[in-house]
This record gives structure tokens, C-alpha cells and sequence, in this order.
């Protein structure tokens, strides 16, 4: 089989197919009922993102491709695009009702205008004309020229308006966001069912129970009709070449601009009659291959992720306080000492993020301290870490902060942070030309009986203290002199792009990631043509990098045992024979977004495990600034590999990849029901991996070595005869 034709699963469907993950936790009848609504919230919010970049990459294929096979092409993936959305708007519907059943028999009841009795219609009445109606800006849309510029993801009421003669307007208003929650709460219906009950409405409901007074009066409206939709635009941001001074403002000026980009999705309610629908797609250009999508009436579910915690806890998912990190536990002094005596290894949200802001808290005030490096792509609202990075300047510290204004939808936050560490005295590096600085690094240079030593962090999420609480990632705390001079050259690479190095121990991109990893795969490869026991063992969340899938393949082939945990993308198709039958690929949906990147190679038994920041996609491996680093302390690889071994054997949150990505519940033979992240929390709070698990890491090595033998007796055999082994 060419590389040409080695089979591939869209990268686009293959993230459907992970979004319709998301949404069948939100239909599962087991995950408590206000977090099967949050369930919804992330699945909407997930598809926004979608559509807002990555159908907007096709859609921009599509219309510039130059080759007409290949435009053709797209616009038939737009065509699967839009049948798979549609098909999973249905489902996302039915969940919902689902859902809102599910909440009924907990008293807790989301309605809409139509369901309200008298009582609920005065109060929303009060609501309407005290809060909303002041933020209410309509545009009547008496002319072509007269349409307002639709905002990206905003919720829009499309209003047909009749005279007393039975006369049609029609106007559009704004549903305000920001100052007013999208929840809100009104009175229960008066009864004895209804005692002690939660009643929930959303602000558009609110507004259509009032329709003909959102004109004030200006206008005579015998009766109106409202309808809600929202459209999803191209985020892809336009700049020019240069990072200095100048890119805040083409940043900001591209993140205005995003909101009036080219639509890619517009979603409305399925009642909405014809001729408004006509009007709209006329007025918003829309074509045959964007994304028109009917609905039910709510439009930016992804706020129920906001949904209130109400009513009795096991409503919600049960509380998992982060845990004392064993070699923390009974520390008192400076936080310098134990990372000089040994590694430390955090995993988020098991352990507190407090650490690394303790840090570097300590850095700022450390005498000792004298210069302290980040990179910053992602930093909370109100960042602790930025706090500790003002403090050490004020300190006397020498503090550089590489801040990534291309964060996709974080850019005006990492603007406002760019600017307050710049007023601040910090020296500010914008990133490089070209590259996406998407690495996670610390570097403190503390000087120690005269001579200036390294105190590095590495790690796989961002120094975020709200996505640390909801988002699994590994954070590697180290003195190790080599790995430090490592990261340093790194920061150095990011301040002069012209200065090339040698690591000896971080593989960095766009310079060795790629090579990197695939010596570490050629290696497996070759140990398994030489009748080694042989694996690699993935856990990312996105593989479609085609060199490295073709490579996978290859490693299949050999003999080599590959295990994939990928949560989102993969176009890698597992279990096809003579391919890649010796690929097994799951995926973990719950509480915890899972987001490290892990890569482990079984080395004849001398394990090598690397955590990295950069997914196996073509932008991470050669178009960003990305580290992959050992673990290197024997106690905390065995700590990773237990984590890795936990998930593997997932039998109630694992779905299996196939080559169909049907999305199957896994069922894996293990002695016990395994929920990898409560029993990794049990894990870390106990320091007892669970005799299920060592068992099945038995049966699995003892197959590996049992595979082997069989390729040494085929080699054995095909050398007497001197014959090529299959």
C-alpha cells in the first residue's frame, strides 16, 4: 500500500465525532442532572469553536483552492460537515428535552414564554421593563440597506410585527449579554406539586413574553412573533509580518474585525416562517455551503455551562478537593530546597496549581533570585501568576514574559496582560515571527555559593489557575542543571529565532520534535524487526499529523503494540488489517477535560516517557515553539505510567476509536469497574495503585513479551531457511 493511499478519517468529522462524546454524557441518566446541562453548555461552546475556525479553514479551501479536484473536494467535506452537524443538532435537541425532563423530577424546571401562567407573565412584565428594555437596542428592517452588522455568536431576536390592518414589519434586536445573567429566575406555579420548586427562564423568553413593547410604543404593533438566531463567523485573524510594538495594535484591530467575519453557521429556531428565513440568509449572504442549521428555540446553549449549582448536592458531580502532594505534605521551608533535593511532579487538578504560583511567589521575594522567565499563552482573569511577576520586578528581579497575543480568543486578554507587565517594568517578548510560542516553561536563575543555577518548570497545560481546576495536565518541577540549560537555550531561541541549538535533552519545535519523535518510534520499529518486545503509548489530544500516523503504521506493521488515548481529533484509523492491527485507540470524556500530552516508549524494558506541550498535529511539530521533556526521576515515570496504565483501563468513561469512530462505551476486561479519574484521585490520595490495575499491566506485558517471542522463532525460522520473514 503507497503512503498515498494509507487510510486517513477526515480530521473535521473525526472532531464531530469527539464533540458527539461530550454530548453523550450529557445523555447519560448516571451524571447527575445539573452537570448533564453544564454537558450541553461545553458541547455548544465546542461547536461554536468549531465552526469559528476549523470549518472556516475548509470554507476558505473551498472558495481559493486552485486545483478544481481539490476545491471540489472541500466543498463536499463542507457538504459531510453540514449533514454531520445536522444530525447532531437533532440529537443535542432530544438530549435537551431529555435533560429538562430529568431536571422536572428534581422540582427544577427551565420554561419557556409559552409555559407561563398569569403570575409568571407579571413578574417577567416587571423584569422586562426595570432591566432588560433598557438594553434593548432594535433596528427595524424597513429597507436592504437598513441591517445591522450580526456579531459572532451573539443571540439575535428576528421580530415580525403586525398593524391592526394585518400589515408585516419586520426589526431585529440584540439579546443583551454581560450585565444581565442569561438565567433567570421567576416564581414557581402556586401548588402543592410545585412546592419548594425551582423555575428557571431564559432573558429571550423574557423579551418574547413582552414582544410588542421592545419598540417602545413607537411604532403600532397589533401582535409580533419572535424568533432566535445566531451566526457563527471565520475567526481566523489577518496580520502582517513584524512582532514588535505594532502587533497589539493589528491584534486588536483582527479580534474587532472577527466579529463581522464571513459566516460559517447560522442557527435558528426550525418555527421561524419562511419568508423571515428568506430575508435573513438574503441579507447575510449566506450560501448554499455555509451552514444553515434549524434548531429548537435556544441558541448559545454553551451558556448552560454557567448553569447555578441548586438544590441538593447530588444534583451535581461530587467534589474532588485538590491533593497534598506527598513530598509537600510535611514541608515548611523554602520551596527552592526540595526541588534542589528531587523532582516534583504535579497533575492538575489532583494537585493545586498553588504550587507553581507559590514559586513563584517565593522567586519574587528570594534574595537569592535573580531573573525569572514564563511563557504565557492562557493566564486566568485575575492571574495570580501575572501578581507574582509584578512583585519580583518590583523586587529588583530581572523578569522576561513571553506573552502570545495569537492565543486564539484570548488575544485582548493577552493583550491587557502585555500591557500591565510592560507598565509594570517586565520585559515583554511578543512571540516570533512565524511560530506560535505554545511552550510551558519556567526558568528561574537563582544564584548558590556564587554561581548562577536553574530552576526550571515544565509542563503540559498553561499557567491558568482556572482551566488547572477543570483541565488534567502534568507540571515537572526540576533542578536538573542539563534540563535547565535546555530551557534556557529555548528562551533564547524565542528572544533571537536566528541562534540555532543543541538540546541534549528537550526536544523543542520547529527544530526537534519531529526528528525527535521519530527516532523514538524508528527505535521501537527496529526492536521489533529484531524480535524485542516492543511499544509506544500515546496520550494527546489531537493526532493527525500524516507523516506521524504514516510512521504508526509502519510501527504496526513491525509488530509494535501501539495504545492511544486521544480525546479529540484522529485520523489515524485503528484495527485495519495489515495496517494498523496492532493499533488500539480510546478516548475519555468526563468531569476533567483531559489535555496532557504524553508520549512513552517501552525501550526493551528501560522505558522512555516524555511530557510535551504539542499535540502530533503538522502546526505543533513545525510551526510552533514547543518542548518535549524526559521525566527522568525513576519514582515520577512509574508515577506517569501509572496515571497512563489507570486510563488504559477506563471500562466506564472510555469510548473505543474504530475506524468507523462510532463511539462505542469500551469494554475492557479488568477485574473491577474502573473510572480513570476517580480512581487516579483515589491513586494520588492512597499512593496504592489497585490490584486490578497491576494485574492487568501483567497481562498485558506478559502478552508483549509473548508476541515478541513469536517474531524471534519467525526471524529464527525464516534465517535457518534463509527465507525473508513475514
Amino acid at each position: 500500500m503507497s503512503r498515498k493511499n494509507t487510510p486517513s478519517f477526515p480530521k473535521e468529522i473525526s472532531w464531530l465525532s469527539f464533540n458527539e462524546r461530550v454530548m453523550q454524557e450529557a445523555g447519560n441518566p448516571r451524571v447527575p442532572e445539573i452537570q448533564r446541562l453544564r454537558y450541553l453548555g461545553i458541547f455548544s461552546n465546542n461547536l461554536d469553536e468549531f465552526y469559528r475556525v476549523r470549518v472556516a479553514d475548509v470554507s476558505r479551501l473551498a472558495a481559493f483552492s486552485a486545483a478544481p479536484d481539490e476545491k471540489e473536494k472541500y466543498r463536499e467535506l463542507l457538504l459531510e460537515i453540514q449533514t454531520r452537524s445536522r444530525e447532531l443538532q437533532a440529537k443535542f435537541d432530544q438530549t435537551y428535552l431529555d435533560v429538562l425532563r430529568a431536571l422536572h423530577k428534581r422540582k427544577i424546571y427551565i420554561i419557556t414564554d409559552r409555559q407561563f401562567d398569569e403570575r409568571q407573565r407579571k413578574v417577567a412584565s416587571e423584569i422586562f421593563s426595570q432591566q432588560i428594555l433598557p438594553e434593548l437596542d432594535p433596528v427595524l428592517l424597513d429597507s436592504a440597506k437598513n441591517f445591522p452588522d450580526v456579531a459572532d455568536g451573539k443571540i439575535y431576536l428576528a421580530i415580525k410585527m403586525y398593524d391592526k390592518d394585518n400589515n408585516v414589519r419586520y426589526g431585529l434586536v440584540e439579546v443583551p449579554s454581560g450585565r444581565l445573567d442569561r438565567f433567570v429566575e421567576i416564581p414557581p406555579k402556586q401548588g402543592k406539586s410545585t412546592k419548594h420548586a425551582k423555575v428557571f427562564t431564559v432573558l429571550e423568553d423574557v423579551i418574547l413574553n413582552s414582544l410588542p413593547d421592545v419598540f417602545r410604543g413607537v411604532i403600532e404593533v397589533e401582535r409580533a412573533e419572535g424568533y432566535v438566531f445566531k451566526v457563527t463567523r471565520d475567526a481566523e485573524l489577518e496580520l502582517g509580518e513584524g512582532i514588535n510594538q505594532s502587533l497589539i495594535d493589528k491584534v486588536a484591530q483582527s479580534v474587532k474585525k472577527r466579529q463581522s467575519g464571513e459566516p460559517e453557521r447560522f442557527l435558528y429556531d426550525s418555527e421561524m416562517p419562511q419568508d423571515m428565513l428568506d430575508l435573513l440568509s438574503k441579507r447575510l449572504n449566506l450560501s448554499k455551503y455555509d451552514s444553515l442549521m434549524p434548531g429548537g428555540r435556544y441558541h448559545n446553549a454553551k451558556d448552560f455551562m454557567s448553569f447555578p449549582s441548586i438544590g441538593p448536592a447530588y444534583l451535581d458531580v461530587k467534589p474532588l478537593p485538590p491533593l497534598p502532594l506527598p513530598e509537600l505534605s510535611s514541608f515548611r521551608g523554602n520551596l527552592f530546597d526540595i526541588i534542589r533535593e528531587q523532582d516534583l511532579l504535579l497533575y492538575y487538578p489532583y494537585h493545586s496549581f498553588n504550587t507553581v504560583i507559590d514559586l513563584l511567589k517565593t522567586a519574587a521575594i528570594d534574595p537569592a533570585v535573580q531573573s525569572i522567565k514564563i511563557c504565557l499563552y492562557r493566564a486566568a482573569k485575575n492571574s495570580r501568576i501575572v501578581d507574582a511577576l509584578l512583585s519580583a520586578k518590583r523586587n529588583n528581579k530581572k523578569v522576561t514574559a513571553v506573552v502570545e497575543l495569537q492565543a486564539r480568543f484570548d488575544e485582548a486578554a493577552n493583550i491587557g496582560w502585555a500591557n500591565q507587565l510592560t507598565d509594570g517594568g517586565v520585559d515583554v517578548i511578543f512571540g516570533v515571527p512565524g511560530l506560535k510560542v505554545h511552550c510551558k516553561l519556567i526558568h528561574i536563575t537563582r544564584i548558590e555559593k556564587g554561581r548562577p543555577k536553574h530552576y526550571c518548570h515544565i509542563g503540559t497545560g498553561n499557567f491558568n489557575e482556572k482551566t488547572a481546576g477543570v483541565y488534567t495536565d502534568f507540571s515537572l518541577l526540576t533542578y536538573n542543571q542539563d534540563v535547565g540549560e535546555d530551557v534556557y537555550k529555548t528562551f533564547d531561541f524565542i528572544s533571537y529565532t536566528y541562534r540555532r541549538h543543541s538540546y541534549n535533552y528537550l526536544m523543542v519545535s520547529p527544530l526537534s520534535n519531529r526528528p525527535g519523535l521519530t527516532r523514538l518510534i524508528r527505535a521501537e520499529i527496529h526492536n521489533a524487526n529484531h524480535g524485542l518486545p516492543a511499544e509506544v503509548f500515546i496520550k494527546c489530544n489531537n493526532l493527525v499529523d500524516k507523516k506521524l500516523i504514516d510512521l504508526l503504521y509502519d510501527a504496526s506493521r513491525a509488530g509494535v503494540k501501539v495504545r492511544i488515548i486521544c480525546r479529540g481529533m484522529m485520523s489515524l484509523v485503528p484495527g485495519i488489517k495489515g495496517v494498523s492491527d496492532n493499533i488500539e485507540a480510546i478516548s475519555i470524556v468526563d468531569r476533567f477535560l483531559e489535555h496532557p500530552r504524553v508520549y512513552s516508549f517501552y525501550n526493551n524494558g528501560e522505558p522512555k516517557i516524555y511530557l510535551s506541550s504539542a499535540d502530533l498535529m503538522t502546526r505543533n511539530l513545525d510551526f510552533r515553539v514547543e518542548v518535549t521533556a524526559p521525566v527522568l526521576d525513576p519514582k515520577l515515570k512509574q508515577r506517569v505510567k501509572d496515571v497512563l496504565d489507570i486510563q488504559w483501563c477506563d471500562n466506564v468513561k472510555a469510548r473505543t476509536l474504530d475506524a468507523e469512530q462510532t463511539n462505542q462505551y469500551r469494554k475492557f476486561k479488568v477485574n473491577a469497574k474502573v473510572r480513570s479519574q476517580e480512581t487516579i484521585y483515589n491513586y494520588f490520595q492512597d499512593g496504592k495503585l489497585p490490584a486490578s490495575i497491576k494485574q492487568a499491566r501483567k497481562r498485558w506485558e506478559k502478552q508483549l513479551v509473548a508476541d515478541a517471542q513469536k517474531r524471534r522463532q519467525a526471524l529464527d525460522t525464516a534465517a535457518a531457511n534463509q527465507e525473508p520473514a513475514s
